[in-house]
């Protein structure tokens, strides 16, 4: 009779397994669905045939574009124009002594590139989408370290000027990013400015620096500025509502949004303009190139992909690409309005 009672037990478990499993694949594909219907697009940096460019899909993984087509000039870490117009970009240039980090933008087509500056990394658009900022090289050197900067850059797109922060003790900065209202600067800050590790909200046009208390790197703010994503660990990404009505700022109401077990890592979130999905990308932790970090800029990701997932929802993701050739750094792509 126990092992009768086994059998079944055996039996009901193997029968949920194969539940679970249809159950995903159904969530999956009606969010493949969704996103059939979502007019914005995602790009993202891939290694093809020993070179990197950027690529553009529909949201829904669909119609894969070769944006750069460059095959001897290297593209990472596209940043889409809010009104989906133009593209920033890094291009690691020269060789030896002589390489270098470089920021260009070119037009949403790829067409129209043009240098906006030398020896910088991370670029990030006003909300406007008037200007690009930037955070310059801590030195005229290159460095495949994600928080080699000193301080943060204005490039205003009419008049080609260049204004620095105001803050001139920035320095260590990573992944930076505004909010709406052109009032805040959210950004990972490591070994630098007093700071171990954290993520900070900082003044975008005064001096005031907010530590916001949160585990993990790469701060992500959605469209209206309301909510901010980010990586809690290389395994989870969770989202929080931005509160910046007291005396400090402060994300509240935190979830995981994205959760994955190791040795799968998660990274990289960005919201796409409806504030509905998040872009990311994951692959396996141990497939490193070099012993560098794999979800570095520029560094190669073999077997990792692009995902979205609902912004709303835990776990509730599709995959976009399947080539496994290092694409990573994911950003959405609204269309462009017609004038």
């Amino acid at each position: 009779m126990k092992h009768y009672s086994r059998l079944i037990h055996r039996s009901s478990v193997i029968l949920l397994a194969f539940t679970c499993v249809a159950v995903t694949a159904r969530a999956a594909d009606d969010l493949r669905q969704e996103l059939k219907k979502v007019p914005s697009k995602v790009v993202y940096e891939t290694y093809q045939n020993g070179n990197w460019e950027i690529y553009q899909v529909n949201a829904d993984g669909s119609q894969p574009v070769n944006l750069t087509k460059t095959p001897k000039i290297n593209e990472c870490y596209p940043q889409v124009s809010p009104d989906g117009t133009k593209i920033a970009f890094t291009v690691d240039e020269g060789e030896g002594e002589a390489k270098a980090r470089n920021i260009y933008m070119m037009n949403a087509d790829g067409t129209g590139r043009t240098l906006v500056a030398k020896y910088a990394r991370y670029p990030f658009w006003n909300p406007k989408g008037t200007a690009l900022c930037y955070l310059p090289d801590e030195q005229q050197q290159f460095s495949i370290r994600d928080y080699a900067s000193k301080g943060v850059c204005v490039f205003d797109l009419a008049t080609r000027r260049v204004t620095p922060h105001p803050n001139t003790e920035l320095h260590h900065l990573y992944n930076a990013g505004c909010t709406a209202d052109d009032k805040w600067i959210l950004s990972t800050v490591h070994a630098g400015m007093n700071f171990k590790h954290a993520i900070l909200a900082i003044a975008a046009h005064g001096k005031e620096v907010f530590n916001l208390n949160i585990p993990g790197c790469r701060p992500h703010v959605s469209p209206d500025g309301k909510h901010v994503s980010w990586n809690a660990s290389d395994f989870t990404i969770r989202v929080g509502d931005l509160d910046f009505s007291g005396p400090e700022p402060k994300v509240i109401n935190q979830r995981d949004a994205v959760a994955s077990a190791k040795p799968v890592e998660v990274y990289q979130a960005a919201w796409s303009p409806d504030g509905r999905y998040l872009a990311y990308t994951s692959g396996t932790k141990t497939e490193k190139k070099l012993g560098l970090a794999p979800e570095l800029i520029g560094v190669e990701a073999p077997g990792w992909n692009i995902f979205v997932a609902d912004a709303n929802a835990s776990n509730r993701f599709v995959q976009l690409t399947t080539d496994g050739c290092s694409n990573k750094e994911p950003d959405w792509a609204p269309v462009p309005k017609r004038k």
